[in-house]
């Protein structure tokens, strides 16, 4: 805990951020860490509350309340060795994650929780500045040989625990670069990606081998893994998005959002692409509620989209959540990013009709309001409201309603392995452990679509089970 009575005595400390008019005309962070005094102050709020929730609502398991008191007490290196105890890139979430934990924290019953993801974000940034972070390569190498493919949060967590406890880790990417959606989903006005390429120069003194461009099921072959190593991990994401058949579907300017997003992420990284989807002067309509579509509303602010409309099939949640019924558990509420903050039009309960245009581009999209009632089974299902169908002009569509499961590169047809009902790579959360002897599965390509959080607690989880698998037992952390 912090301050016995600092929960009364202090009020919740925000992180500073840029002025929006100022912040749109780069592609920059504009999100800053909080100061020392600062961070101690939000660290000193921490209760004494008995059962720390804010730690089972973490899913990595963060032993939160041990480093917020570290941070009150000003001891800084001790507060990051417990932070990075269960986080290999606190880093990502420090900037990325929702903050579950603070939804859980006690405070949140009744007042403004601590500031987590905040104190988070300021120990790996001071452990950065001040040299803390350091390789840790392993005193002993095993000989066996692991092959991870994929290598966003999931695969880099798997990876980095594998390499400590001896064993020689390959990371295979299809894409040009290191990260997965680390690296081409998430914008860099969110998360620039240095702090990747920092990680990953730790990472390959500590045994960990890179290959980018090398597509396993396409110009790597799932028996090339199978042969030349002694297990393989499938890290590779839930890549397919969902789609929205309706007319018009198939017009020039109707794109999914992962078309969009990752061209100009390639663009700030200095990459020359050829054709890119901008939001320059267009009327911009994002379908999709989610993270992915607040990143394009950002990006199309950044580019300086004439108008940004983005509808959402849902209805609209409150303003603020009844806590004594939710608490301490995700709530559903109105959130609005700081994207939403510099410019968006938000409407809910919108269903789309269809996009029409001329010669080939969609110039205009067509929709209708929505209710969602009960059925005689008590489930809920949608109804289209007669008489309130609407249009507006359109000349950018960005398709952001979330993903289906894994992508169909290849992969898992080579593999073979077992796919469950939702099409994911079936294996559970004790063994990771797919149909195939040997091969093992982590993060989204497993559990489907999720947070950052959940795909590093995989990859570590996962880490466990292949050491386990390799050397009859494992010392690594689950």
């Amino acid at each position: 805990m912090g301050k016995i009575t600092g929960f009364l005595e202090y009020q919740r400390i925000a992180e500073v951020t840029d002025a929006v008019e100022g912040r749109v005309r780069h592609f920059r962070e504009f999100i800053h860490a909080l100061d020392d005094a600062s961070a101690s102050t939000q660290g000193a709020r921490c209760m004494d509350c008995g059962i720390p929730f804010c730690q089972n609502g973490c899913p990595v398991n963060n032993v939160i309340p041990d480093w917020n008191d570290l941070v009150y007490r000003k001891r800084w290196r001790e507060a990051l060795d417990v932070l990075h105890s269960t986080n290999n890139f606190p880093e990502f979430t420090g900037r990325i994650c929702p903050a579950p934990c603070e939804a859980a924290c006690t405070l949140a019953i009744n007042s403004d929780p601590v500031g987590i993801k905040s104190i988070e974000h300021f120990i790996i940034d001071k452990g950065w500045e001040e040299g803390w972070v350091v390789p840790r390569p392993p005193a002993r190498r095993t000989g066996h040989r692991v092959a991870v493919v994929g290598s966003g949060p999931a695969g880099l967590a798997c990876a980095q625990q594998l390499a400590r406890a001896g064993h020689a880790v390959v990371v295979f990417e299809k894409s040009d670069r290191i990260g997965g959606l680390l690296r081409y989903g998430i914008p860099d006005f969110k998360m620039e990606k240095h702090l990747i390429d920092r990680r990953m120069a730790q990472m390959s003194i500590e045994g960990v081998e890179f290959r980018p461009n090398a597509h396993v099921g396409g110009n790597v072959g799932a028996l090339e893994l199978l042969d030349g190593f002694d297990a393989v991990v499938l890290a590779a994401g839930a890549e397919k998005p969902r789609d929205l058949p309706v007319p018009g579907r198939d017009l020039d300017g109707v794109h999914f959002a992962m078309d969009f997003l990752p061209q100009q992420n390639h663009v700030v990284a200095g990459d020359a692409v050829d054709a890119q989807i901008r939001a320059t002067g267009r009327h911009v309509i994002v379908i999709g509620g989610g993270d992915t579509g607040s990143d394009c509303v950002g990006t199309s602010n950044r580019q300086g989209a004439a108008s940004i409309t983005q509808f959402e099939l849902l209805q609209q949640p409150p303003l603020v959540e009844n806590k004594p019924l939710v608490w301490p558990y995700w709530p559903i509420r109105l959130r609005t990013s700081s994207s939403h903050e510099e410019g968006c039009d938000r409407d809910w309960s919108v269903a789309t009709k269809r996009f029409e245009g001329r010669a080939g581009r969609v110039e205009r999209i067509v929709a209708t309001r929505v209710e969602w009632q009960r059925d005689g089974s008590g489930a809920m299902r949608m109804v289209e409201m007669p008489g309130t169908e609407f249009a507006l002009k359109a000349d950018l569509v960005l398709l952001a309603m979330g993903f289906t499961g894994p992508g169909d590169t290849g992969l898992v047809e080579q593999f073979g392995v077992e796919r469950d009902a939702r099409s994911n790579v079936k294996a559970d959360t004790v063994e990771y452990r797919t149909s195939v002897d040997g091969v093992y599965a982590a993060g989204d390509v497993r559990r489907g679509q999720s947070l950052v959080v959940w795909a590093i607690r995989e990859g570590r989880q996962c880490a466990h089970a292949v050491d386990a698998y390799l050397m009859g037992a494992s010392e690594l952390p689950r």
